[in-house]
């Protein structure tokens, strides 16, 4: 077992493109296509990939030829102006003095052909920030691409190269993969060429890794031991059926190379934003308004339901949000969405967020020992790139890591206040790395629902800061 206390054992998260960029430079970015661009026509075959029977194989090949032809190198450029020291500064024969450098960093990864019109999966980290994208399809050929849209809270990424009849992957229904099955990774590591290595799937559902914990992203990862290395980022994980599962993403390492701990994303939460990407060129989530905790066995009898029951209990609800208006409570056992069990606060989280807005969704829950069905119309999730709650106050919410970094206990939860510019006005009451727990005396560990518990005029915050609890007054305007 690995230490999280031991600092030269703490196992790597990394993003695996073969060459990141290291500039500090941001927000540079080829321009997004027009929310009109056409639709992609897909395949998809959503039986499961297991029949009953084992038959012997002595070969994959008739599986992975036809896969290898729609998975690609994506070649991302992003120049980088450099500027030079004052002291080193040189005149041309002219006199005049030289401008600064300019250079190119490259990044490679890959990428899968999901429509004969030219529309490519990726990684968002693999694209993001590129100045220039050029794609390099298996038979030789190259095309520039474009970004469509892309979704770092998922690391999902869209981009269009012009081209018909190309070679496609059929997406299967990554709900039905079982730990066991066969799979393969299809991509071009380290910049060697395509290559494809076979594994299981070894676990589903991985989150809380913090691989997207800066941007509070939606982890949900599927992990395999079939060899995932630098440059495989965006690649395909297809099954035995030679169908798309997956889009690999990162790996899990001390070593900076395969160990055998591969993570993809489901290729159900990749369409979904995918479409959204295409339709809209944003990703619109839904919202429901709640807090929760996981079901406890302590609690489970206390609430009616089995010791062994798994569901998420409610410990807050949003005033004015589509849970109050739907009748919700306080201590609500939340068993399913949509008929899809909900045991963590993360299934909860997750499975709001891949429903679009406005939808009217069935929630399955007990209260007071009574099993209830209730309906619920969905909002949208509002999202703010900079995560300011108050002018200038920005935060995120609070993760294992966070509580490691800052060495705070486990029991806390709420916001973690990142920064407060100098200029605002809450500089002298909020200061960074406070923890806002209570928002008016209702808990908090979600942005938007902080956004609605805080009202014009005097709010009451409830805090840790330095160790200590305490109550802080504010005026919001």
């Amino acid at each position: 077992m690995i230490s999280r206390q031991t600092p030269c054992l703490l196992v790597a998260l990394l993003l695996a493109t073969a060459a990141g960029f290291t500039s500090a430079a941001e927000n540079a970015g080829t321009p997004k296509e027009p929310a009109s661009t056409p639709k992609p026509a897909l395949a998809i075959d959503a039986t499961p990939v297991g029949d009953g029977k084992a038959p012997v194989l002595t070969s994959y090949a008739d599986i992975v030829e036809p896969v290898q032809k729609a998975v690609v190198s994506v070649y991302a450029t992003k120049i980088v102006h450099e500027r030079v020291p004052a002291s080193k500064l040189t005149k041309s024969p002219q006199g005049d003095p030289l401008p600064g450098r300019e250079s190119k960093e490259k990044g490679l990864g890959s990428g899968v052909i999901i429509s004969a019109n030219g529309f490519i999966l990726t990684n968002n980290h693999v694209i993001e920030g590129a100045d220039e994208l050029n794609v390099s399809l298996p038979d030789g050929r190259e095309f520039k691409a474009r970004v469509i849209g892309t979704d770092p809270k998922t690391d999902i990424a869209v981009v269009k190269i012009e081209a018909d009849n190309l070679p496609t992957l059929t997406l299967a229904d990554s709900d039905k993969l079982r730990v066991g099955d066969l799979v393969f990774a299809v991509g071009n590591p380290l910049g060697i060429g395509q290559t494809v290595t076979m594994g299981i799937v070894s676990a589903k559902g991985r989150n809380n890794l913090g691989l997207l914990g800066n941007v509070n992203g939606y982890e949900n990862f599927i992990q395999t031991d079939a060899a995932i290395n630098l440059g495989n980022s965006g690649g395909a994980l297809i099954d035995a059926k030679g169908r798309l599962v997956g889009i690999n993403s990162a790996i899990v390492s001390t070593t900076h190379g395969n160990i055998g701990i591969g993570l993809a994303i489901p290729v159900n939460l990749a369409a979904s934003i995918m479409h959204s990407l295409i339709e809209t060129g944003s990703v619109n989530r839904g919202y429901l308004g709640i807090s929760v905790d996981p079901l406890s066995a302590e609690n489970a009898e206390n609430l009616g339901l089995k010791k062994d029951a798994k569901a998420v209990v409610i410990t807050a609800v949003t005033p004015g949000s589509p849970a109050e208006i739907a009748g919700l409570k306080l201590t609500d056992a939340i068993l399913s969405i949509e008929g899809k069990p909900v045991t963590s606060v993360q299934d909860l989280r997750l499975l709001v967020s891949q429903i679009s807005p406005d939808t009217e969704i069935s929630i399955n829950l007990v209260r007071e020992g009574k099993d209830k069905n209730i309906k619920a119309r969905l909002g949208l999730l509002a999202d703010n790139a900079k995560n300011e709650l108050l002018p200038g106050v920005i935060i995120t919410p609070l993760t294992d890591e966070l509580r490691r970094r800052l060495n705070l206990r486990e029991q806390i939860e709420g916001l973690l206040i990142t920064s407060v510019e100098r200029n605002s006005t809450y500089v002298e009451r909020l200061t960074p790395n406070m923890v806002i727990i209570e928002i008016n005396r209702q808990p908090v560990n979600d942005l938007n629902a902080a956004r609605l518990l805080l009202q014009p005029g005097r709010n009451l915050l409830f805090v840790h800061n330095r160790g200590a609890y305490r109550y802080l007054a504010i005026t919001r305007d």
